[in-house]
């Protein structure tokens, strides 16, 4: 898995949801019972929580914003942060397992 891999599964999933508007985030994901904007979260923090580790730094929590609206910038900010950290192929092929399995989902 490289990180140009990575990045079109994360533009992917961006192109799907960027246009969204509160109501479709609000709504209930097709796998799951949680809003579409709590999956999408959920991804970001698993992303954030991979460039920890491979910073070697301790994982934080990404804070849920009143907007949901700025979900795909957070996305898109912590994809770079993970791709910056360079992380080895495995941390790589988890996160776009991850985007992609969100992506299903939505």
């Amino acid at each position: 898995m490289s990180a140009a891999e990575l990045d079109k599964a994360m533009q992917l999933l961006v192109r799907q949801i960027v246009h969204w508007q509160q109501p479709r985030w609000s709504a209930i994901a097709t796998a799951g019972n949680v809003s579409r904007a709590d999956l999408v979260h959920r991804l970001v923090q698993e992303i954030a929580n991979l460039a920890a580790d491979a910073e070697g730094e301790p994982r934080r929590v990404v804070p849920r914003l009143d907007n949901d609206l700025a979900l795909p910038d957070q996305l898109r900010v912590v994809t770079a942060d993970l791709v910056a950290a360079d992380p080895g192929a495995e941390a790589l092929a988890r996160a776009a397992a991850e985007v992609a399995a969100t992506r299903s989902a939505l």
